[in-house]
């Protein structure tokens, strides 16, 4: 039998379609709790025991990813 490999894309919209997740109320629950590290030019912020990364270009302010809180936000 031939694996199959299921995408986080297809995985979220699977969340979204058949079980009523909301990912835009999730979106702007995570962007509320990331404001305060944003302002203050973080790469990183921990929520709940994960740590989201942060790109930081301009005004703007993108998560990017979220991590293990271990992890580290960013490697030189």
């Amino acid at each position: 039998m031939k694996s199959i490999y299921v995408t986080d894309h297809a995985v979220l919209r699977y969340l979204e379609r058949a079980h009523g997740l909301d990912v835009d109320a999730v979106r702007r629950h995570l962007a509320g709790r990331l404001a305060t590290g944003a302002r203050l030019g973080a790469v990183g912020v921990t929520i709940e025991n994960v740590k989201f990364v942060l790109l930081q270009n301009g005004d703007h302010v993108s998560a990017v990813t979220a991590l293990f809180p271990q992890w580290p936000a960013r490697t030189k």
